[in-house]
């Protein structure tokens, strides 16, 4: 009985010990709304000068994120060779092109390219509410800006295989 007293007591403390700690470093699970409008606000408060793009972090289980990206400029265009990348359009609107060719093409790390813009190319209007998945080693790029837009992106490490 009192091995089973103790045992359970040593449970108890240890679950207690792992509730106070939370999510492990570099782990963020939820985010409410209102978090998502207080970075929102945060990143056009953020912003410097013309910047292009101010990037919050939403929510984090690595290799993942979801970003909120604020835009209220045009900026390059890129690659990222080995992600696709799940936008939702959370505000404002613009047009996205995807496909064609990046112009001025340069490196900018072992896995992305970024450009001046794209030739050719689909542009696509998107607005509040929107979805689009751009499949790694897609050019994408915003044209133009209907005033700015907030997006919700999450970059997707791909390792091949089928579609679905």
């Amino acid at each position: 009985m009192r091995t089973i007293v103790i045992s359970l007591a040593v449970t108890v403390f240890a679950a207690a010990a792992v509730a106070q700690q939370g999510a492990p470093e570099g782990v963020k699970t939820y985010s409410s709304a209102s978090d998502v409008a207080a970075l929102q606000a945060k990143a056009k408060s953020d912003r410097k000068g013309d910047a292009p793009l101010v990037v919050e972090r939403i929510l984090q289980l690595p290799p993942y994120n979801a970003n909120l990206e604020y835009r209220a400029s045009i900026g390059p265009a890129s690659i990222h060779e080995k992600e696709a990348e799940i936008f939702y359009v959370i505000d404002g609107g613009g047009t996205m092109v995807t496909g064609g060719k990046l112009q001025n093409e340069k490196r900018t790390n072992a896995e992305n390219l970024s450009g001046s813009g794209i030739e050719g190319g689909t542009p696509r209007k998107l607005a509040k509410g929107d979805f689009l998945v751009v499949p790694e080693n897609t050019p994408h790029w915003f044209s133009s800006l209907d005033g700015s837009i907030t997006l919700m992106s999450l970059h997707v490490p791909r390792t091949g295989g089928g579609t679905h």
